[in-house]
């Protein structure tokens, strides 16, 4: 993707494929603001040129690079689990951020060789209104959390409220989320909720962003 209208055209076409805007925001690395104003400006045939302090301040992470090659991922991944090996004595499952965080938390639980959970968080389930009302879930499918000391695995820290999420999620089941790491994270997070964060690229915004 290389440009806003390239964005725009792919939450239309999301959007068409009946993903709620948490769901878009997740699949295209950029906040729920964003998702839902792309979302907007896709609505009519031709979308409109967006003026430049027009939309929300947000940046756009593309990793499909990545993402579209097994090895690559993989790699990728070892990279992660190198920064999570040194956090930690003994911890034997890892926890992937549905949907994105899944795949690589897979690579990341297999070079640390853990156990493997995943977690879906409440945005998924965002169109409108108070998220807070909304509940997350982790599936079954996968590892039991109570009693674990776990790490936590995503691909992108956009604003640190589903890390925070699946933190304190982690928590009431039971377990101790030990550290988190991301392939990217916009913010410079270094903690959240008392919990180490590791990236491997850190976006630092410099100037006014107005």
């Amino acid at each position: 993707m290389k440009n806003v209208d390239d964005l725009i055209e792919s939450a239309a076409e999301l959007a068409g494929q009946g993903l709620s805007k948490g769901e878009i925001a997740d699949e295209l690395n950029v906040s729920r603001e964003t998702a839902s104003w792309l979302v907007e400006r896709g609505g009519t045939e031709v979308a409109p040129q967006p003026e430049p302090t027009g939309g929300p301040h947000d940046i756009h992470v593309d990793w499909s690079a990545i993402g579209r090659d097994s090895g690559r991922l993989s790699d990728v991944s070892r990279a992660l689990a190198d920064l999570l090996s040194k956090q930690g004595d003994g911890v034997d499952l890892t926890i992937g951020i549905e949907k994105a965080g899944a795949p690589i938390a897979t690579h990341v639980a297999t070079a640390l060789e853990t156990d493997l959970g995943t977690y879906a968080p409440r945005k998924h389930q965002w169109e409108e209104g108070d998220i807070e009302e909304l509940e997350g879930t982790f599936s079954r499918n996968f590892a039991g959390i109570r009693g674990r000391d776990c790490y936590v695995v995503d691909d992108t820290i956009t604003s640190g409220t589903t890390m925070t999420e699946t933190v304190e999620a982690i928590r009431s089941e039971g377990g101790n989320p030990v550290a988190c790491a991301v392939l990217v994270d916009k913010q410079g997070v270094e903690e959240i909720e008392g919990v180490p964060v590791y990236s491997l690229v850190q976006v630092i915004r410099v100037g006014n962003s107005e």
